[in-house]
């Protein structure tokens, strides 16, 4: 049994002064300190420094890994143009993304407080190392392919990868499933997984409506995806429409990433159908797709979450990165309501989205914590989700189901 006594600890989604937490490889007691040491005498206690909070250990929904050895060779700017220079340069990068590569990656997002990651991967190469990470990982099985007469294939491939991730759930994987997107999936192949997602309820995934380019090609088949598709598949049809997209899913509860250029009726559709949301704003920003209108989303009292995606598209994997990068970018909340937003999607949020043992503290709850300290003492308790996000560049301390790995 260990005892933390925090000067601030986060719990229901505010600060608490003088508040101890015990834990085994689950949250046992929250209490005074001088309760929890009456009560635990044996207990070893972890002693925190001046201005200590205490978090739940933070989820980061959505990564990439297998495009981690990526630095200065994809464009950004705009999404078709990078987009480009990932099919130029595919091959490359992934052949560079090695074990260690990837193993880096893991322990980026570990110092920055995430406990828990969602891997998204198209190959499965990154099952090992994610058997390895101290994390905890959603391994989500990405399904691609937008052709009729390969679908049997990339089923087939699809489902040997799902198998072999269900192997690996005493590693700490928790099997599931992504599908890449409304244009690169065909109906048939999206079916199929939300039918296997619904019958073994299994964590559902899509990117969906990331880019304005996106959204030309599946409303008008126009646009930067039209001579792509010419280019590389022959095509000049979309196969399918946002509206069948969404259909498509049919009350099976899915996290959808960016929906940066879906409209308020969409998003209110999937709202009502169970559905949520990953923002990744650096992403966003550097890929050229606009900005996730957050006040709608709090307007309509819909799940988000806040992710990094890989090293494709950003240049870290630091969700305290991309929590500060939220600050700067969302103008129209107010900042500290903005703050306990972001802090919220990457504790409760996901953990409810994903129906996880964590992501609070308390009782009964996996102990995964984050351990920070502010420089200086907080002008007030409402104040310390924006000074985190301000000042914290990686956690002081990091447990994961009781174990202390930082």
């Amino acid at each position: 049994m260990t005892i933390l006594n925090p000067n601030y600890l986060y719990i229901n989604n505010e600060f608490q002064e003088n508040i101890a937490v015990a834990f085994d490889t689950e949250i046992q007691a929250i209490d005074t300190l001088e309760n929890l040491e009456k009560k635990y005498p044996d207990a070893r206690l972890e002693i925190t420094k001046e201005n200590s909070v205490l978090y739940p250990g933070f989820i980061n929904t959505h990564v990439h890994l297998e495009f981690s050895a990526n630095k200065t060779t994809l464009q950004y700017g705009e999404f078709m143009p990078w987009l480009d220079s990932v099919i130029e340069n595919r091959e490359e990068l992934i052949s560079a993304c090695n074990n260690e590569v990837m193993m880096n990656a893991c322990n980026e997002m570990l110092h920055s407080g995430v406990t828990t990651f969602g891997a998204i991967s198209s190959f499965g190469t990154e099952l090992e190392v994610c058997t390895q990470t101290p994390q905890k990982v959603i391994f989500f099985n990405e399904l691609i392919g937008s052709n009729a007469t390969t679908a049997d294939m990339l089923y087939g491939d699809f489902l040997e990868r799902l198998s072999e991730s269900k192997n690996c759930v005493k590693h700490g994987i928790i099997p599931a499933i992504a599908i890449h997107s409304p244009y690169a999936v065909h109906p048939i192949l999206l079916q199929c997984a939300v039918t296997v997602a619904k019958k073994e309820n299994l964590p559902l995934s899509a990117h969906f409506l990331e880019s304005p380019a996106e959204r030309e090609w599946l409303e008008k088949e126009q646009g930067g995806f039209l001579s792509f598709f010419q280019k590389f598949f022959s095509t000049s049809r979309s196969v399918t429409s946002i509206e069948e997209f969404m259909n498509a899913f049919n009350q099976t509860p899915a996290h959808f990433t960016h929906a940066v250029q879906a409209t308020r009726e969409e998003l209110t559709f999937l709202n009502n159908n169970g559905h949520s949301i990953a923002h990744c704003p650096r992403s966003n920003r550097l890929l050229g797709c606009g900005r996730l209108a957050i006040e709608t989303l709090v307007e309509e009292n819909m799940p988000f979450t806040t992710a990094t995606d890989g090293l494709s598209s950003n240049n870290t994997l630091s969700i305290l990165d991309e929590l500060r990068a939220g600050i700067m970018l969302h103008h129209l909340v107010p900042l500290e309501d903005l703050a306990s937003l972001l802090i919220k999607s990457i504790t409760s949020n996901p953990a409810e989205i994903f129906s996880l043992n964590s992501g609070k503290i308390e009782i009964g709850k996996e102990a995964d914590f984050a351990l920070i300290y502010l420089p200086d003492r907080p002008s007030s308790l409402k104040s310390i989700a924006l000074q985190t996000i301000l000042h914290t560049k990686k956690v002081n301390g990091l447990w994961i189901e009781g174990e202390k790995i930082l």
